[in-house]
């Protein structure tokens, strides 16, 4: 059988826990006499040498496995636990690694920016102080440690300063910055669920070697890369921690895309006359029940501020809304609707409004990773896919994976001409636009990507790529509700994905792009004559 809590009493991670179980159980022996008092003693005072485990091969890869577990399990039923099925995916430990940490920090980062909501529970401490050891070691044996989100219970609490046990028996002192988060929670007016006070448990987190008082987020995520060229998952983050919630936000959750979707309807103008240097007018738009076939409809940019006549090149890289509503009026919904399609959206989910411009469908993270590959590769369909190869216990290969190549035997979906300019676009969202922190703090100029940000800020996008690498990330509540007024896909999302980028694209020279036959420009700007028949669409009010 299994020992009791083994992670909670693993001596690598604990060893005064570990050291104290083993005692216990010596006791219980010689109590049971199981062993003889003189074995006990023994027992008692020999040395422990603990083996560390190697982190060549680890990482936290808890989601992927999921999905490979469910896809055995399908194919061979209870088999799998028995027949030594080995498999082969396609993640990398590094990048795997990098999107683990992005999405913690990025979690992280957005719940010190909130209210506190107070300790987890509350437990009497005991004067006595062994019992009292004793019920602070149970007391976190029931709210385990989630890796860098260290669980602790409250000894003493002064107006500026607190001190916590943690379950290594290390007491932390937390002052100053360190308990930022809930200063508001240390006064005698705090309702009582809320109050830090001797008993609470609360949760810690080390930032750099300095101990902060943190909280167990209520905000999910999830980060999906893949290599561009094959869509082999180069890593998958299903959301803050498996052990919590199993819910694989890469793959099973439906959210609106905001304004990372816009980037599909522009490519559909693209290919009915409009250019990067077509000007379209940002200023407010009402439109009647006739035409939303609801009610009357009076769509928003973001930042509340219009422009006037633009170009659309400076639009989408300042996310204007009211031009992309614009954009699919002239272009038709039904149109857009049908052109969607060919990056593997389904139509069903995106009605044929003027909304579907401003990403009011549903999409998943793994969707969106697949279409911007799109724009990635220069306009290939590539699947995406994790197992490489499966061998049972003898070495024989069970299946081994063929996957389509980009430029190769991979379907074209779209125009080589129009994923150019697409891409040429999404370039200046990294450059100058609303993502333009990420070439600045990347210091690469051959990355590309558009931030999403929906209604009441419920969704919170970053889609981008490198001619590499695609990478998406996604954050939000499970039950859509607000993030933060000021919470934006630029503020939440892209973060977490320019820290992924760092490492997945560390020392891999920059990729220009070359230009496809039958594109030109046209007063510093990229056009292409065939869809622009007697000099297509210059203007839009």
């Amino acid at each position: 059988g299994l020992p009791k809590a083994p992670s909670a009493y693993n001596p690598v991670s604990n060893f005064r826990r570990a050291k104290i179980r083993q005692e216990y159980i010596l006791q219980r022996m010689r109590d049971l006499s199981y062993i003889t008092p003189e074995q006990y003693q023994v027992a008692m005072a020999e040395e422990l040498h603990i083996r560390g485990l190697g982190n060549e091969f680890s990482t936290r890869a808890d989601f992927a496995s999921e999905m490979v577990r469910q896809l055995l399990f399908s194919q061979y039923g209870e088999a799998i636990y028995s027949q030594g099925i080995d498999v082969y995916t396609t993640l990398l430990k590094a990048d795997q690694d990098a999107a683990y940490r992005a999405v913690r920090r990025g979690i992280f980062e957005y719940d010190l920016r909130h209210a506190y909501r107070g300790p987890e529970g509350f437990i009497d401490l005991p004067e006595d102080a062994t019992k009292r050891q004793r019920a602070i070691d149970e007391a976190l044996l029931a709210y385990p440690q989630l890796d860098d989100l260290q669980s602790g219970v409250v000894l003493d609490v002064k107006p500026k300063e607190m001190q916590v046990m943690i379950a290594t028996g290390d007491v932390i002192t937390l002052k100053g910055e360190s308990m930022k988060l809930a200063t508001a929670s240390l006064t005698d007016s705090t309702q009582p669920k809320k109050r830090l006070r001797p008993g609470a448990i609360i949760r810690l987190l080390s930032d750099g070697g300095i101990w902060k008082l943190a909280q167990l987020p209520q905000v999910e995520a999830a980060f999906i890369s893949m290599n561009a060229d094959t869509g082999a998952i180069l890593s998958l983050v299903g959301g803050f921690d498996f052990r919590r919630n199993q819910f694989n936000h890469v793959t099973q959750a439906q959210r609106q895309p905001g304004s990372s979707f816009k980037p599909f309807i522009y490519a559909a103008a693209i290919e009915k006359g409009f250019s990067p240097s077509t000007m379209v007018n940002d200023a407010p738009l009402s439109i009647g029940s006739m035409e939303t076939g609801s009610q009357a409809w009076e769509p928003k940019n973001y930042d509340g501020k219009y422009e006037g006549m633009m170009r659309l090149r400076i639009a989408l890289a300042k996310s204007k809304n009211l031009v992309s509503v614009r954009l699919i009026r002239a272009i038709g919904p039904s149109y857009a609707q049908e052109y969607i399609q060919r990056f593997g959206f389904e139509a069903e989910k995106h009605p044929p409004y003027l909304t579907m411009a401003l990403g009011a469908g549903t999409v998943a993270p793994l969707q969106m990773a697949s279409a911007y590959s799109v724009f990635a590769n220069g306009g290939y369909r590539v699947d995406p896919y994790l197992i490489n190869k499966m061998t049972d216990s003898k070495g024989t290969v069970l299946f081994e994976a063929k996957p389509t190549h980009a430029h190769e035997d991979a379907t074209r979906v779209l125009d080589a001409r129009t994923a150019f300019v697409i891409d040429s676009m999404l370039q200046e969202v990294t450059k100058t636009g609303t993502a333009a922190s990420a070439r600045a703090k990347l210091g690469r100029s051959d990355i590309a990507g558009k931030t999403g940000t929906t209604n009441e800020s419920h969704d919170a996008w970053f889609a981008g790529y490198n001619p590499q690498v695609v990478a998406i990330a996604w954050i939000g509540f499970d039950k859509p509700a607000s993030l933060g007024d000021r919470e934006t896909g630029g503020g939440l999302a892209l973060p977490m994905w320019i820290s992924y980028m760092s490492t997945a694209l560390k020392d891999q020279p920059q990729q220009a792009r070359e230009v496809p036959a039958g594109v030109t420009q046209v007063d510093g700007d990229w056009f292409i004559p065939e869809f622009s028949n007697n000099g297509g669409v210059r203007e839009l009010q």
